[in-house]
């Protein structure tokens, strides 16, 4: 789908990406361990998902771990994916009932085999929905992506099934794992960082950016609905001129 394309008159942000920051720093504000932090940025994860579909959201795509995350210690590397496992095997029957669509992008290779097979059950189990679109990025970076984009399309060139002479924008947008996904109409950041953190490198080069200081545990539906109201006021020309 072309930028464009990805585009309403009423300018409603359809699409939201959101890099979810802040949840060690809340943590620590608190005396408490990173993995606390980690618990309540699921449960904000739950409200916001929850409140899309009134909101007008169609999509919604979370920044959950990066492959930059693994230099995290172990002990809070396993408790992230302990965490993963329990919120999937406690919330994919509610999401599949409430008519959620989910998709996992990153690399899966490198995740525990039983995490792979919960990925693929929920979107099975999943695909038929259409009253929201969940993207959770697991294990995913934007340089990463391209680079496994690129691996694609010289390995299609290679087998003679791809003319080089024919590579375009399309083509490189096919070999993405969002492929088939518009293109995020805004991005959201909390806990007060102004950097993408290799998110969405493709994805995001027409998206409008929201920034907050506040840490992810702490972000709220009214929150969410105030960057949403705002993205309607911002013009978004893409490089032509208004």
């Amino acid at each position: 789908m072309s930028y464009e394309d990805s585009q309403h008159s009423d300018q409603q942000a359809r699409h939201v990406a959101i890099i979810m920051d802040g949840n060690g720093r809340w943590a620590k504000a608190r005396g408490l361990p990173r993995l606390a932090g980690h618990r309540a940025g699921a449960k904000t994860v739950s409200t916001i998902l929850e409140s899309c579909p009134d909101l007008g959201v169609e999509h919604l795509t979370l920044f959950a771990f990066s492959t930059e995350n693994w230099k995290r210690s172990v002990e809070e590397v396993e408790g992230l994916m302990a965490l993963f496992r329990r919120y999937m095997r406690k919330q994919a029957a509610d999401l599949v009932r409430d008519g959620v669509c989910v998709r996992f992008i990153g690399e899966r290779s490198r995740l525990d085999r039983d995490i792979q097979d919960m990925m693929a059950s929920i979107e099975e189990s999943s695909a038929h929905n259409t009253r929201l679109f969940l993207t959770v990025a697991l294990n995913y970076g934007g340089r990463d992506e391209l680079a496994r984009a690129t691996r694609k399309i010289a390995e299609a060139v290679a087998a003679g099934t791809l003319d080089p002479a024919t590579i375009n924008e399309a083509s490189i947008a096919e070999a993405l794992d969002t492929y088939g996904t518009p293109d995020p109409d805004l991005v959201i950041r909390t806990s007060g960082e102004y950097r993408i953190s290799n998110f969405l490198l493709w994805q995001t080069a027409y998206s409008e950016f929201a920034f907050t200081k506040t840490l992810w545990p702490d972000f709220t539906v009214d929150e969410f609905k105030s960057m949403l109201t705002g993205y309607k006021g911002r013009v978004r020309r893409f490089g032509a001129v208004k």
